[in-house]
C-alpha cells in the first residue's frame, strides 16, 4: 500500500449518477492484481472519512486508472465536482485481488456481475485475455438507461445482459442468465449486490475456483478499525475483514 497525490485527467457521466474518473500518477506503478481500490480523500474538509472505489482498469506504461462510481451520497457527490488538473489523495491499491494463477490459455472463465459492481471486472476480464482464457460476461442491470461499458465488454468476449425490466437482454437477473448454461468454467468471478453474491456463493460453493467481491463500508481500508468485518461459515466466534484480507474471498467461505 502506498499513499500519492494522483491527478485527474478527465470526468464523465456514463450514465445517470454513474461516472469514471480517470486520474494520473506514480501510484499507479503498484497497481498489479483486478479486483484491488482505492481509498480516496473526499475534496471537501467536513467530510473526514475517505472512500473505496473499485479500480476499472489501470495502465502502468501511461500511469493511468479508471474509476467508476456511483453517487450515493456527500462524499461521492463530492466527486463529481472534481476538474481536469485537480489532485486526489489516494491510498493504494488496497485489498488482495483477484487470483489468476490458476488459468491457463484456453479455459473458460464465469464473469459475473451486477450494477455498480461491474466495473473491477473489466480489468480482471482485460487481464484473462491476455492470459488467452476465454471469458464469458454475465452482466445484470437495473434497466436499460444505466447500463455502461456493454461495447467494451462484449469486445473482450461473449456477452450476456440481463436488467429487471426487460428494457436491454433478458427481464430477470444475472441468475437467469446462467440456466441452462452447459460449459465447465475452470473459474467464476463474481462482483455485485448481496443478492446476486448469495446466489453465485451457492450455485458455485464447491467450485475449486469460484471468486466473489465483497463490498462493505470501510473507515481505515487497511485493516486496523475493525470496521468492515464479516463472518466465517460454520466458525461463529472467527471473522474477516473485507479491506485487507478481502474484498475477494473463494465461495463458501464467508456468511452473505
Amino acid at each position: 500500500m502506498e499513499q500519492g497525490m494522483l491527478t485527474v485527467i478527465t470526468q464523465q457521466e456514463i450514465a445517470p449518477n454513474i461516472f469514471e474518473l480517470v486520474l494520473q500518477g506514480e501510484l499507479v506503478r503498484a497497481m498489479e492484481k483486478p479486483g484491488q481500490f482505492l481509498h480516496l480523500l473526499v475534496p471537501q474538509k467536513d467530510l473526514l472519512l475517505r472512500r473505496p472505489i473499485s479500480i476499472n482498469q489501470f495502465d502502468r506504461q501511461n500511469l493511468t486508472c479508471h474509476l467508476i462510481y456511483r453517487v450515493e451520497g456527500q462524499g461521492t457527490k463530492a466527486f463529481t465536482q472534481l476538474s481536469v488538473g485537480d489532485k486526489v489523495d489516494c491510498l493504494g491499491p488496497l485489498g488482495n485481488g483477484f487470483d489468476l494463477s490458476g488459468l491457463k490459455a484456453g479455459d473458460i472463465a464465469y464473469i459475473i456481475g451486477g450494477g455498480i459492481g461491474v466495473p473491477p471486472l473489466y480489468e480482471l476480464s482485460r487481464q484473462l485475455v491476455a492470459k488467452g482464457v476465454k471469458p464469458i460476461h454475465f452482466l445484470g442491470f437495473a434497466k436499460k438507461e444505466v447500463v455502461y461499458y456493454a461495447e467494451k465488454f462484449q469486445a473482450l468476449g461473449e456477452t450476456f445482459f440481463a436488467t429487471d425490466d426487460g428494457s436491454f437482454g433478458v427481464r430477470g437477473n444475472v441468475s437467469h442468465l446462467l440456466e441452462g448454461r452447459t460449459e465447465e468454467p475452470a473459474a467464476v468471478f463474481a462482483c455485485g449486490n448481496n443478492g446476486m453474491l448469495k446466489m453465485v456463493d451457492a450455485k458455485y460453493q464447491n467450485h475449486p475456483n469460484a471468486q466473489i467481491s465483497m463490498e462493505a463500508r470501510m473507515a481505515c481500508g487497511v485493516g486496523a478499525c475493525y470496521g468492515c468485518v464479516c463472518h466465517v461459515k460454520n466458525e461463529p466466534t472467527k471473522s474477516l475483514k473485507v479491506c485487507d484480507e478481502g474484498p475477494i474471498f473463494k465461495t463458501g467461505v464467508i456468511v452473505l
